[in-house]
């Protein structure tokens, strides 16, 4: 499959573009070539550059898949459906992390009252994450999220969920940007196999046959 990946010189770019070719993916940067004769596209860019990005390849009739957050999801929405064309984005691709928001959405059900705290390095340029928000959405209420933006940190999130004489929390932590490699490889799989427009979250695919 030829990649046109956006972002390939960024911090999970640089991750990326490796991993793709050692998956037998021919990778071509975005920035610098274009998503012309591509199969897909891929964008880890900035939040004010995912719409551009993704113009470019619905205009040329070729998906994509977003790791980028804190964009106009709509937008991208209304795009890919004139277009005709799927697009795919995940608030987070790394699966434990899907994982711990499907396990804090079962575990609210019991212990309802819930704070989240999300915690990213300080070049992340929104808070609260993408990650943040799709949680708070599968829980109830409206929970308060506490984000925190320190040099150091990769992302990280925990759920705190408060009962009388009790608290459970649970944890999700990236160490490194390797994680987000399967989720993305699971990504681009499935992506044809989706309808026109944008489809969110890793856990569609995962309970996809």
């Amino acid at each position: 499959m030829r990649i046109c990946l956006f972002g390939a010189g960024g911090k999970v770019g640089s991750t990326l573009a490796p991993a793709l070719e050692a998956a037998g993916h021919d990778v071509v940067d975005g920035r610098a070539r274009g998503p012309a004769a591509c199969d897909v596209a891929v964008d880890f860019t900035r939040p004010d550059a995912v719409l551009a990005n993704a113009s470019a390849c619905l205009e040329a009739g070729v998906p994509v898949v977003v790791g980028t957050s804190g964009f106009d999801a709509d937008a991208l929405d209304r795009a890919a459906r004139e277009a005709d064309v799927p697009c795919f984005y995940a608030p987070n691709f790394a699966i434990g992390a899907v994982l711990m928001m499907r396990f804090a959405e079962a575990a609210a059900e019991y212990l309802p009252r819930t704070e989240i705290v999300e915690l990213h390095g300080e070049a992340k340029r929104d808070a609260p994450s993408g990650t943040a928000r799709a949680t708070a959405e599968r829980l109830p209420g409206e929970p308060p999220i506490h984000s925190v933006r320190l040099p150091g940190l990769v992302a990280h999130q925990e759920v705190l969920l408060g009962g009388e004489g009790q608290l459970l929390t649970i944890r999700h932590d990236t160490f490194s940007r390797e994680a987000f490699v399967p989720g993305v490889l699971l990504a681009l799989d499935k992506l044809k196999t989706l309808p026109p427009g944008l489809t969110v979250g890793l856990e569609r695919l995962l309970d996809s046959p």
